[in-house]
């Protein structure tokens, strides 16, 4: 289908029902998060086997978005946007069924189906209906949706646990489900559909979706065996062959699941690395705050949290300001400006330490998410505007992965380089916080935080080359 714009006045009420799935998506991944020891203790299963229901999770919804990005290409964004709401609904509702963990994981699977749908739809129906010069202002209205799930999540998580069973934390899903599901009834415009055969790259599918399979599992494992142990160095090389396996296939099939001629467009292919990098980054603080505030200057759970939730509120204001702004000027120079400010934030954590004033922490927490906030939105509109009008879907499938890996990613590299660094210090094997040991933490932290500056700054040249290919461009126009 393709979408048919009916018109300015209903682009913030589209805006407003995709914004509330996705308020609801990310409510669901922090609320989840947060009531991993209650599952473990009610179901009477180790932590470990609890984790699954995350990992679960993340594994089947990088494994579709690219399919339903495609399928979306073919039959409309909307229509798939909008059955992802109703699948995602009816998860959360049978997650909430106490029946032991294969059903949790059924149920979680069934969500992840929906939450692909509608993720790897949703950056393309924004494209389709916002106006070139209003594009970033939208996308910034979603990142406003991200950043209230985000803050909304741990502090409903908490009254939630506290005063109801975790069967809960699912079913405040379904209220918010049916309530998007309504304004999508409403505000989505009409599609017209398209008089084509539809086709569906299956072997395409079943490889791609191995390959991530067997890649997350590979990172998760190495994380707990080594990443030089024989099985993990096994899941490596079955992952590389599935990828040579993928890439070959595609380039061979005529109606391929991912066209790899959209990586041929330097603006998508450099924006796209870029935000695996930034998103990578981004999981740095979040893996290492909680040990710092927690364990190195003994805040309780609740005053972290207060703490921790620094960074989304200053995306949650950066956002609009950002969509503003990348509407105005070039969107090339906002996102290097950002990025000049994660640096900076990345490389000032070096200077905190146990008894670092905490205005100066906030600070940096603050910068860290104005800077994240005014690169994703300006970075999104210039992925979807880079990408092919007819591989809309699959642009916004592949942008919502970026996301995905660099949770995978990060979380590994940070924890690999903090333990790492502990480890030499200590001269044994480390994998929590070295009680005793602050300096041996602070050390490590530090390290991690260079390794997560060396990262922006392989982002920021990126955006660097971005802002000489624009003054190029325009230099071009002006001869013309």
């Amino acid at each position: 289908m393709a979408v048919k714009n009916e018109g300015s006045q209903h682009l913030w009420l589209t805006m407003t029902a995709l914004g509330l799935f996705t308020f609801m998506s990310t409510l669901d991944a922090s609320i989840v998060n947060i009531a991993l020891p209650i599952i473990s203790r009610d179901l009477s299963i180790p932590m470990n086997q609890a984790t699954w229901t995350v990992a679960i999770y993340l594994i089947v919804i990088s494994g579709l978005l690219t399919f339903f990005g495609r399928l979306g290409d073919q039959v409309g964004k909307i229509r798939i946007f909008k059955w992802g709401t109703y699948i995602f609904t009816l998860g959360s509702l049978f997650a909430g069924f106490n029946l032991g963990l294969p059903f949790l994981l059924f149920a979680r699977v069934v969500q992840a189906v929906g939450a692909s749908m509608t993720m790897s739809n949703s950056f393309g129906i924004t494209t389709d209906l916002a106006p070139t010069a209003m594009r970033a202002r939208a996308m910034s209205f979603i990142a406003l949706f991200v950043s209230m799930g985000s803050i909304a999540g741990p502090a409903l998580g908490g009254i939630i646990l506290q005063y109801l069973p975790w069967s809960y934390i699912f079913w405040i899903n379904v209220p918010v489900g049916l309530l998007a599901i309504l304004a999508g009834s409403y505000f989505f415009p009409k599609s017209r559909p398209r008089m084509q055969h539809i086709e569906i790259d299956w072997i395409g599918s079943g490889l791609f979706f191995s390959l991530i399979v067997v890649f997350f599992l590979g990172v998760n494992l190495a994380q707990i065996i080594g990443f030089a142990a024989p099985l993990a160095l096994v899941l490596d090389a079955v992952s590389l062959a599935l990828l040579v396996a993928f890439i070959s296939w595609e380039r061979r099939v005529s109606e391929p699941l991912l066209d790899l001629s959209i990586f041929k467009t330097s603006l998508f292919t450099l924006s796209l690395i870029a935000s695996v990098l930034v998103f990578t980054t981004n999981f740095f603080s979040n893996v290492l705050l909680p040990f710092y505030l927690e364990n190195l200057r003994g805040f309780s759970t609740g005053k972290s949290g207060l703490y921790m939730m620094t960074i989304p509120v200053a995306m949650l204001i950066g956002a609009p300001i950002a969509g503003i702004v990348a509407d105005k000027f070039d969107r090339e120079y906002v996102t290097l400006v950002a990025l000049s400010g994660l640096v900076v934030a990345m490389f000032g954590w070096r200077a905190v330490v146990g008894d670092s004033p905490m205005v100066f922490v906030v600070l940096m927490m603050a910068l860290a998410g104005l800077g994240t906030a005014f690169f994703q939105t300006p970075n999104n509109a210039l992925i979807m505007t880079a990408a092919p009008q007819s591989q809309l879907g699959v642009a916004g499938a592949l942008n919502a992965l970026a996301r995905n890996l660099g949770m995978i990613i990060g979380t590994s590299a940070v924890t690999t380089a903090l333990y790492l660094s502990m480890s030499n210090t200590l001269g044994h094997n480390v994998v929590s916080y070295p009680v005793g040991h602050d300096a041996v933490f602070v050390d490590g932290m530090h390290t991690a935080f260079t390794l997560g500056a060396v990262l922006v700054l392989v982002a920021w040249g990126i955006t660097f080359v971005r802002v000489l290919m624009r003054i190029k461009a325009k230099q071009s126009e002006k001869k013309a």
